[in-house]
């Protein structure tokens, strides 16, 4: 069973209760949440959960039939997330709303063999490379690895690139030199499910452990060996389906891509898929691995190899690197249609434009947004920031929340809403799909439109106008006096000002901002054609919040309230979240219900279908935070455990201040 604390417990009652497990033989592991503390107790039941949630000091009791506790929903409702630090000050996070590739040869051969590989893989978008120091294999004969010295090379390999390393853990014993060589994540083999002494000596030193199925094992079997690694005292386990051993021999394995859905709803556990050691032959794996990324999974473990013909071990079923770039550039087309980010490795930039240099220095930072020079968000970003900040164009919204992630900049401007037209829908699931980024500010800018020609071009000489869908919108009134024109969709009113003067035709306006008349050579036909003065659009700036350091407080509440003050110099006023609730009566009635008790005035509240979901949706919320609440972020984080209690699934997307800079 689970026992939720409360969070005023005193030693005592802690003591009392732990006393309470121990004397009717249940075996307690206790974890400390950021928003909550709780105990599992594993063993055969022996009393009545209802005795132990009369106990002083518990919250409340969560009973768990399955025969793996810790590893079963019922332990976790929401999904776990291991996270992987790398030496570039960035957190590769498995699981959630992303997808980790992992690549690497399957043994370790020599040091040129692992740079050569590390440099390929990293640069076509692997975030952890994968190697063998130590090799089981099937015969006594065959290349077995090159041991600790393999370890040297891997975390060489890995560190120059900054990669996190995998490696197979082929027996207990050899944890000491895995640990010296510094192993970011330990790899158990299918032969080494069930080795369970194993198992539990790796659970004690609390790394992060890539368990993959057994050659026939069953899912309870593998959730039951995932519970031996939990129950020993780590957290962080990743399971990896590679194929189970059928009548089939056309492939090396049978790959179960139904393990996929299944586990979805008995773990909490990430879980990835490995179709290289699956099928065992070169050309089917990457169409598994597409069928894995869409089936649901985490992310993908395949083996790539710059000479695979002359491989010491796993050659037939070793991609060439053009293959593997291939196979992530496919899902990188294939992430956004399932509702996921890919990871990347963010950017090492040179030293004197890095972020740290820049700020050593007095730089600047940057700050992407979509569209061209003149767009409005560039004219939002020079607003928002106390300092000059460097603005990056970038050729569409994803592509902001990309260039945040890997690093080409250090902040994102991100249209969310307008006071005319309503919401910037892309940009609410944009906030869902990258789950590494956070909202730390917001600014509103007064939306003044033009219409914007060649020079000596006349209104009435116009038959095309190009701009963004929402200025068109916005714009309607003076558009139905002209209805014989054409109205071209472009990225952004700055990009449709720069098609208009790139176009040869005279007859091809753009509606945009009037400062664009200057940048692009144009003449303003007419100025103010909005329909309403009141035309304002709502920006929300977006950093990275899957960095080690202070960039890293940014994954509670408290860091996203300092990160926000950091950067605007002022104190967070509001908090967004995005929930789903579950299929039942009342439930979204529940959930609202959690900011009225907190005498919370919510601004805003949007719904989106859930994709993959029929008829679900993400109900987004924006709370304004009272003033006189000095301790807003530790608030924010009561508020999102009491919407934990009713809510299918929850995320802060940000504590901030929504006035920016005036």
């Amino acid at each position: 069973m689970v026992i939720v604390l409360k969070t005023n417990i005193t030693k005592d009652e802690r003591e009392s209760l732990n006393q309470f497990l121990v004397q009717r033989n249940f075996k307690t592991n206790e974890i400390v949440g950021e928003e909550e503390t709780i105990i599992a107790a594993v063993g055969k039941l022996s009393v009545d959960p209802r005795e132990v949630e009369i106990l002083p000091g518990v919250s409340r009791v969560i009973p768990i039939s399955k025969p793996y506790k810790l590893a079963s929903r019922e332990f976790k409702p929401e999904d776990t997330i291991v996270e992987i630090p790398n030496n570039r000050g960035q957190i590769i996070r498995v699981g959630g709303q992303r997808v980790v590739a992992i690549a690497g040869p399957c043994a370790v051969e020599s040091r040129e063999q692992m740079m050569a590989v590390a440099e390929k893989v990293s640069a076509s978008g692997a975030v952890m490379l994968r190697g063998g120091a130590y090799k089981p294999r099937s015969s006594p004969y065959s290349f077995q690895g090159l041991g600790e010295e393999g370890l040297k090379l891997l975390k060489e390999a890995g560190d120059a690139y900054g990669l996190p390393v995998v490696t197979e853990i082929v027996a207990a014993e050899y944890i000491p030199e895995m640990e010296k060589a510094g192993i970011d994540v330990y790899q158990v083999g299918a032969r080494n499910m069930q080795n369970f002494e194993m198992l539990k000596r790796l659970g004690r030193i609390n790394k992060p452990v890539i368990l993959k199925r057994g050659l026939s094992a069953t899912l309870e079997e593998w959730l039951m060996a995932a519970e031996y690694l939990l129950s020993s005292g780590t957290e962080q386990v990743i399971l990896c389906e590679r194929g189970i051993r059928t009548y089939e021999r056309a492939t090396r394995n049978t790959l179960d891509l139904s393990a996929i859905p299944v586990l979805r709803g008995l773990t909490h556990l990430p879980l990835i898929v490995d179709p290289s050691h699956a099928v065992g032959i070169r050309d089917k794996v990457a169409p598994m691995g597409l069928a894995a990324i869409a089936a649901g999974a985490d992310g993908i473990i395949v083996e790539v190899h710059c000479n695979p013909d002359k491989a010491l071990s796993d050659g037939a079923q070793s991609l060439y690197p053009e293959q593997f770039d291939k196979l992530m550039r496919d899902i990188e087309a294939l992430a956004p249609v399932v509702g996921k980010e890919v990871a990347h490795i963010r950017v090492k930039r040179p030293a004197e434009v890095s972020v740290k240099s820049r700020k050593e220095a007095g730089g600047i930072p940057v700050c992407a947004y979509s569209g061209k020079r003149g767009a409005y968000a560039q004219q939002a970003v020079s607003r928002y920031f106390d300092v000059d900040a460097e603005p990056l164009a970038v050729s569409s919204f994803r592509d902001i929340f990309q260039a945040v992630l890997d690093g080409r900049a250090d902040y994102g401007m991100v249209p969310i809403e307008n006071s005319l037209a309503g919401s910037v829908y892309d940009n609410y699931d944009n906030l869902v799909q990258f789950a590494d980024v956070s909202i730390i500010g917001s600014v509103t800018l007064r939306i003044q439109h033009a219409l914007l020609g060649k020079k000596g071009t006349r209104i009435a000489d116009i038959k095309t106008v190009y701009s963004h869908p929402q200025a068109i919108s916005q714009c309607s009134k003076f558009l139905a006096g002209y209805k014989d024109w054409e109205h071209i969709s472009a990225v952004s009113t700055s990009t449709a000002a720069m098609m208009v003067a790139q176009s040869e035709s005279p007859d091809c306006a753009a509606i945009a901002s009037a400062v664009n008349a200057s940048y692009y050579n144009l003449d303003i036909l007419k100025d103010g054609i909005e329909d309403d003065p009141r035309n304002y659009t709502r920006f929300v700036v977006i950093a990275a919040n899957h960095l080690t350091g202070s960039a890293s407080e940014a994954r509670t509440a408290a860091g996203l309230a300092f990160q926000c003050q950091r950067v605007a110099g002022v104190k967070p006023n509001m908090a967004s979240f995005v929930f789903s609730v579950k299929n039942e009566p009342g439930a979204l009635y529940q959930c609202l219900g959690i900011f009225q008790s907190h005498k919370l005035n919510l601004t805003r509240l949007e719904s989106r279908p859930i994709l993959g979901k029929p008829w679900r949706y993400w109900f987004y919320a924006d709370a304004q935070l009272n003033n006189d609440n000095e301790q807003s972020a530790e608030y924010v984080g009561s508020i999102l455990q009491s919407l934990k209690n009713y809510a299918e699934d929850v995320r802060l997307l940000g504590v901030y201040s929504e006035a920016g800079k005036k």
